[in-house]
């Protein structure tokens, strides 16, 4: 997915998640099936920048001295994003992550009012979303969430709030904890600070973005794509 102008107000939040239903018709798996050994970056990042941790706690997997850093710049609307945490990121966790070869960062990169309110509901500790989730909690919560995507981000009914509402209940939210999730204005504007910095500091502009190895590279990975890349650094 590509960047317009995507930093979020609350009311903008609000209003998109009570009226907005997504298209994600977009074609997956043409990576996979035209994915190269390695796949080609575009560019330079300077990694001992990036790997400092921004406005919010960084949500990370793995071991902190792992010999490779992967950070993917995402949005819980992309369905390119999606395909690759259904399809490749449990494949590489028990390969690369659990194994400590790879620590793996998730920073928040939301195109849209609906992307900005998962990932604030993903941020929130269900019974005190005043309170910052665990990664514990978070990665879960963004897999369960990508699993059921088209389900709340294009309900048959057109009702995103109330869709988003019933998925994150099974993560423990109560209609209280939701509407007090959403309307944290100080986490709204962490997340647009992370979403600034990556586009500023980083020229990231579309989703999925991984910074590995000093390189960027654009688009959804294969596991075959992603471990021959790994693979290269250790």
């Amino acid at each position: 997915m590509q960047m317009n102008d995507i930093t979020m107000t609350r009311r903008a939040l609000l209003g998109g998640v009570a009226v907005t239903a997504l298209a994600l018709a977009l074609p997956l798996g043409v990576s996979e099936a035209f994915a190269q050994e390695l796949p080609e970056s575009q560019g330079d990042v300077d990694m001992a920048a990036a790997i400092k941790p921004g406005p919010l706690a960084e949500m990370a997997l793995g071991d902190e001295k792992a010999p490779v850093t992967i950070i993917e710049y995402m949005s819980m609307t992309c369905p390119h994003c999606a395909n690759f945490h259904n399809k490749t990121f449990d494949v590489i966790k028990t390969k690369y992550i659990d194994t400590g070869k790879v620590r793996f960062i998730i920073r928040e990169f939301p195109f849209d009012p609906v992307a900005t309110a998962a990932f604030m509901l993903a941020r929130c500790n269900p019974q005190n979303p005043q309170e910052l989730a665990t990664p514990a909690q978070y990665f879960p919560m963004v897999s369960m969430l990508f699993k059921q995507q088209r389900g709340w981000a294009a309900p048959a009914d057109g009702n995103v709030r109330n869709a988003l509402l019933q998925s994150v209940k099974l993560a423990g939210y109560s209609q209280q904890s939701f509407e007090a999730c959403l309307t944290n204005q100080k986490l709204l504007d962490e997340v647009n600070a992370v979403v600034k910095r990556g586009a500023d500091d980083f020229g990231v502009n579309s989703t999925p973005t991984f910074l590995i190895g000093g390189k960027k590279y654009s688009g959804d990975m294969s596991v075959e794509s992603m471990s021959a890349l790994i693979d290269s650094l250790l």
